[in-house]
């Protein structure tokens, strides 16, 4: 009996994430200039990543 589809290796699963980490939200507004030190981490706006 074969396997199926949706449980071959969880290598082929594994793709681009389409949302960053709040450490990587901060890097990224830091570069932009956009972040103040010794603002809240909670609440950040939305970012997109490099393209």
């Amino acid at each position: 009996m074969s396997k199926h589809n949706s449980l071959k290796a969880a290598s082929t699963a594994g793709g681009k994430r389409s949302v960053m980490k709040r450490f990587e939200r901060i890097k990224v507004l830091r570069e932009r200039g956009q972040w103040k030190e010794g603002q809240s981490p909670i609440g950040l706006p939305k970012t997109k990543g490099e393209a």
